[in-house]
């Protein structure tokens, strides 16, 4: 849980990184809200942390950055602790409340990218320029496309704090994946980097990673990685694929044998589309073996009697 710098009524739970961090405000006496809620398969310990940084308190809302499956992976079990859609209301960006409640796991992205999702219900959407009150403090919502198309920032001017998503972490910003597939994404993710600038947030609370305060050295390194994918969108592509197949290894509990981890890859669209719009005549296994090897060789992965774990399984 982190600290002392922020007002009295926030509360960020770092999450490990198959999770996004939970920041948990202390609305009122009785009522908390809570931003990203972390990946499915943590639910249940996000419930039980949720409830300790509530101190008690009722949790009445659930606001999503965007959707990805790290971010709104607790939603479901959250808003089944606290008393279901009645009692626990979740908002969504705008643009995805039909997606959600329709429960369209093609829209919504998890099907095609191969992640793992529990439904819930949306009560409201959230759409940038609207300000929402959290622990007490207006926040001000910001576009923050690039990554997700519908994502967004959240930005408390008083206090110049930023919930940042996967727009801005201190070492990098999330997988542009429009990028992968020949979408634009690169000059949306410039213009989210020009709107952290412009907030001049004092502390950033990222997705992933400690907050921190230094945002002019995170955006000079966010800009400089963003210069080196847009000269080189295939490097990026790349990337995006061992992101993807690193996310896939943090969720197995232990090995996933060589030849599953392959038809995984394989089979799963958005990576089919990543290789189609990149390397249309290149053999899937061929790219594959090269995305493994990255893993292995850079100690993010490791393989043993025909299985391959993440780095940090037991």
């Amino acid at each position: 849980m982190f600290p002392s710098s922020l007002p009295s009524s926030i509360r960020v739970l770092e999450r490990g990184w198959l999770s996004a961090n939970n920041i948990v405000f202390l609305d009122d006496a009785r009522t908390a809200s809570v931003v990203d809620t972390g990946y499915v398969r943590h639910a249940a310990q996000t419930v039980e942390l949720v409830r300790h940084a509530a101190g008690g308190r009722h949790l009445a809302r659930i606001v999503n950055t965007h959707l990805h499956s790290d971010h709104c992976g607790g939603n479901a079990a959250l808003q089944a602790a606290y008393g279901g859609t009645e009692r626990c209301a979740i908002i969504v960006p705008a643009g995805e409340m039909q997606a959600v409640n329709n429960w369209d796991e093609d829209a919504l992205s998890f099907r095609s990218s191969g992640q793992q999702a529990a439904s819930f219900s949306a009560a409201a959407e959230l759409s940038a320029g609207d300000v929402l009150e959290l622990g007490g403090m207006p926040w001000q919502a910001h576009a923050a496309a690039g990554h997700d198309p519908h994502a967004l920032m959240l930005f408390q001017p008083d206090e110049r704090l930023l919930i940042s998503g996967d727009a801005l972490w201190e070492l990098g910003f999330g997988v542009i994946f429009p990028e992968m597939v020949g979408e634009p994404g690169f000059a949306l993710t410039r213009a989210t980097l020009r709107t952290i600038e412009a907030l001049a947030p004092a502390l950033v609370i990222p997705g992933h990673g400690a907050p921190f305060t230094d945002a002019a050295a995170a955006l000079a390194r966010a800009h400089a990685r963003l210069d080196a994918f847009e000269a080189a969108p295939e490097r990026h592509a790349r990337h995006g694929l061992r992101v993807l197949l690193k996310f896939h290894l943090l969720q197995q509990s232990s090995g996933i044998a060589l030849g599953a981890l392959f038809t995984w890859f394989a089979g799963t669209d958005f990576v089919a589309r990543t290789l189609c719009c990149f390397w249309p005549h290149v053999e899937p296994r061929t790219v594959f073996n090269e995305m493994l090897d990255s893993l292995l060789q850079t100690g993010l992965a490791r393989s043993s009697d025909g299985l391959v774990f993440d780095a940090d399984a037991p």
